[in-house]
């Protein structure tokens, strides 16, 4: 009797307490069925939010008592009505919007966070759907204490999820990718939330959404925006984060992008995914194309930085560094990248530079020689070949003004031996020099390939030109041949260099479709300025003995474009000197050179002349070099560019037994086209390169020699010396000295070295003592020479009476007289 009374009484108090509970209680009971397979009962749910709109202030209840109900079937393993609070929970998110919607936002997430935290995966990922509804919720008010940290720790630790099996495995990652996307949603744009742009947020997003990316095959291809995807792919995870990190980057203001960007580089490094490139190069495409243009330069400024940190990584490592930066940096420029233009390329420089250190000396540590690693000299040379390439592209995307400063910054990086800049001495230094050399000027060839600029005079400034022509002085053969590569760059401005890259005396040029356009002023006024400047170092640069094929090439190609490109009446006059000089070169061979250089030139002067010939159209002109030409081919065909410059050139050593018929004669040159108005008198005259101070550059001469050869050049070659010279009795003496004049020179020359040498490394006492003990003598001459200068003796033959009755003294005239040896500089 008790126990029926105590049931009784149960079941009447569970009756009478039903019906006695809060409504709000009720209502949601009442919105789960018997049977959980039946679902929601969808007209209670419908009560429930009627009464949740029109008593707002309930509605933090309803979340607590739906959270009681929620995380006791979780552990009763009650999964159906789970399930079914999970909906109730997102109906009502997404119905109400009122003030107190805060404390029942902190109910659901208290929900969610328990799903997320069960071993099974469907719970995870129905947390994880309602979080990613709730994400996209736009609230009315503010949170001031949300805390998101355990979902961005949680969804974080599910891309990461290694379930055995693999579907499972998909759902799992793709969840948290989602995830990731809805907390970055609910927080990027409400300053009041916590900052997911701080680096313990993003330290673990970033990685994240990178792990899933590099599951894509590495072979494949894909654009940094990618066209419409099947089904299958939308639904990756690959494919997913890819869209999460795209949009993550978008929101990035200025001040975040650095946090964004550090992870990534940290995940690159610690995976080893820098030297195989192609997913580093993809993380880069997306990051570039997914932020701000205006922000392209910090993504560039951290490359660098980057870069600078593994100074002494492995060189694959830097060298995907570097191709990543590259990529980089030619899609930033169509963004602002105007303050880090120079400090990319001074980074790139500085490492080029370093690099060579580590090839020369085997070590990363160049002061001590120690090094735990090391260091393999061709991966060096591909770094290098990374970074030349890298100036180059990124060169390129510059406008005309900061190209120019980009390779005159280059230049003035090029150790030459000049007084500006120092040559580290030593058989390492010069090992140092001559690679540096040639990288950077290298690196300076590939900027001007892509340079493109109408005016002379701003693409060459003086300076810079004056820095480049010094290098083209220089002994190393690799080094001129640059020197003429990039001066060809700069001037052929219509592309002209391929449709005669090799020598030849074609009949007919107009097969070959040339662009030629008239000089404008601008270009006239540069000539002006630099031609005798420009024609000197070619006429030395032919003078060579090192100069192989590619050189000779070069050097035509350079006439050629000049011709094209630069020149006017006058200019053609003097290419046409400049040739023929050259042609004496190889005819006289005073320079000793090889039967191959001889021969060289000789077919250098004969192809321009044929092409010159056909560009200026004077029959008279042209019927000259082709009988040249066809001689040559019946008498001398190794004087043809067609035998010269192939595999196996056909030579001759006799070339010192050569008739007169088989040259070009500056006199009928001369004859032919001063007939047709060109200037006779400046063609008749031979061409003497004006040598100045600037060829003691050069690693062959010193100051003396130079000077000396100075000397011997303008005296011997003088088109004037034969005038000036004073007649002279013809004796035994001058029949001697005449057959001893070889004996002379050189007794000329020891004596000019011995002079030289005692200026070079006497000490300055000893100088000064002997310029003092000779200033007498100094004084004397001047003075005696002072004296016939302004007071001469008479004639023999006493006055000769002026045009107006006075009479006139003969004098010296001043080329005649003789200086003593110090008063001649």
């Amino acid at each position: 009797m008790e126990n029926f009374g105590t049931v009784c009484g149960r079941q009447g108090v569970c009756g009478c307490c039903g019906a006695l509970r809060p409504r709000y209680k009720r209502l949601v009971d009442n919105i789960f069925p018997e049977d959980p397979e039946d679902g929601l009962v969808k007209t209670n749910m419908e009560k429930l939010t009627f009464y949740a709109l029109s008593a707002p202030e309930k509605l933090d209840r309803i979340g607590a008592y739906l959270s009681e109900r929620l995380i006791r079937d979780v552990s009763r393993h009650r999964y159906g009505y789970v399930c079914i609070a999970m909906e109730a929970l997102d109906q009502l998110l997404m119905a109400c919007h009122c003030q107190s919607i805060n404390l029942f936002v902190e109910s659901f997430l208290k929900m969610v966070a328990k799903l997320l935290e069960s071993e099974k995966p469907n719970l995870q990922i129905l947390g994880t759907n309602s979080f990613v509804k709730f994400a996209n919720i736009e609230e009315d008010t503010p949170s001031y204490h949300r805390s998101y940290d355990f979902f961005v720790s949680r969804f974080s630790e599910m891309c990461h999820s290694s379930h055995d099996d693999l579907e499972i495995r998909t759902k799992i990652r793709m969840s948290g990718i989602k995830g990731l996307q809805g907390v970055v949603r609910k927080t990027v744009n409400d300053e009041l939330q916590a900052n997911i742009w701080d680096p313990q947020h993003m330290d673990k997003i970033v990685p994240s959404l990178l792990f899933n990316l590099q599951h894509v095959e590495e072979a494949e291809s894909r654009s940094p925006s990618p066209l419409q995807a099947t089904e299958k792919e939308k639904e990756s995870p690959t494919e997913l984060a890819e869209r999460c990190l795209r949009e993550l980057l978008g929101r990035a203001a200025y001040g975040n992008i650095k946090n964004a960007i550090t992870p990534v580089l940290i995940h690159l490094d610690n995976h080893s995914l820098w030297e195989p490139k192609i997913f580093a190069t993809r993380c880069f495409r997306i990051i570039m194309y997914s932020i701000q243009p205006q922000h392209s330069h910090l993504v560039i400024q951290q490359l660098l930085g980057h870069l600078d940190a593994n100074s002494k990584s492995a060189a694959t490592v830097r060298a995907g560094i570097v191709e990543v930066l590259s990529e980089a940096a030619v899609i930033a420029a169509s963004g602002s990248v105007g303050p880090t233009v120079l400090e990319v390329f001074n980074t790139l420089l500085r490492q080029l530079r370093l690099s060579i250190d580590y090839a020369l000396t085997g070590s990363y540590n160049c002061i001590t020689g120690v090094s735990t690693k090391i260091i393999k000299e061709h991966e060096e040379r591909m770094f290098q070949e990374a970074v030349i390439k890298t100036i180059g592209s990124f060169a390129s995307t510059l406008p005309t003004y900061q190209q120019s400063e980009v390779m005159a910054f280059i230049m003035n990086k090029v150790p030459l031996p000049s007084s500006q800049q120092s040559i580290e001495a030593g058989k390492a230094g010069e090992n140092r020099n001559r690679l540096t050399q040639i990288m950077l000027l290298k690196s300076l060839l590939q900027v001007s390939v892509g340079f493109q600029c109408s005016n002379m005079l701003t693409a060459l400034p003086s300076a810079f030109l004056d820095r480049l022509l010094s290098a083209a002085l220089m002994e190393d053969a690799e080094i001129r041949l640059f020197v003429l590569e990039i001066l060809i760059s700069f001037i052929d401005r219509h592309d002209n260099r391929q449709k005669f890259s090799t020598i030849s005396t074609i009949s007919d040029i107009s097969v070959l479709k040339l662009k030629v356009e008239k000089c404008s002023r601008q270009d006239t006024v540069f000539m002006k300025k630099h031609s005798q400047q420009l024609f000197r170092h070619i006429y030395l640069i032919c003078k060579e003995e090192s100069n192989i094929q590619a050189h000779y090439e070069a050097l035509y190609s350079m006439l050629v474009l000049i011709s094209i490109e630069l020149a006017n009446e006058e200019v053609v006059v003097d290419l046409i000197r400049l040739v023929l000089a050259v042609q004496e070169i190889a005819q006289i061979n005073e320079d000793n050179l090889t039967a191959y250089n001889r021969c060289a030139l000789f077919a250098l002067g004969a192809a321009y002349l044929n092409l010159i010939s056909q560009l200026i159209t004077v029959p008279t002109f042209c019927q000259h070099i082709h009988e040249v030409i066809q001689m040559r081919q019946k008498e001398a065909p190794y004087l043809l560019p067609e035998d010269v410059f192939v595999e196996r050139p056909r030579l001759s050593k006799s070339l010192d037994r050569l008739g007169p018929e088989v040259f070009f004669w500056q006199s009928k040159i001369s004859e032919v086209l001063g007939g047709s108005g060109y200037n006779a008198d400046r063609l008749s005259t031979p061409y003497v390169p004006q040598l100045t101070d600037e060829d003691r550059l050069s690693k062959r001469k010193s100051i003396g020699e130079t000077i000396s050869l100075q000397v011997e050049v303008e005296s011997r070659n003088s088109p004037e010396r034969e005038q000036r010279a004073p007649a002279e009795e013809i004796t035994y003496e001058t029949l001697k000295k005449a057959i001893d004049s070889v004996a002379v020179e050189e007794q000329e020359r020891e004596r000019r070295r011995q002079v030289v040498e005692k200026f070079q490394k006497a000490p300055f006492e000893e100088i000064a003592a002997h310029c003092g003990a000779r200033a007498t003598l100094l004084q004397s001459k001047l003075n005696q020479i002072f004296e016939i200068t302004i007071r001469p003796p008479p004639s023999p033959s006493g006055t000769i009476t002026a045009a107006y009755g006075q009479p006139q003294n003969h004098s010296i005239p001043v080329y005649e007289m003789k200086f003593p040896d110090l008063c001649v500089y």
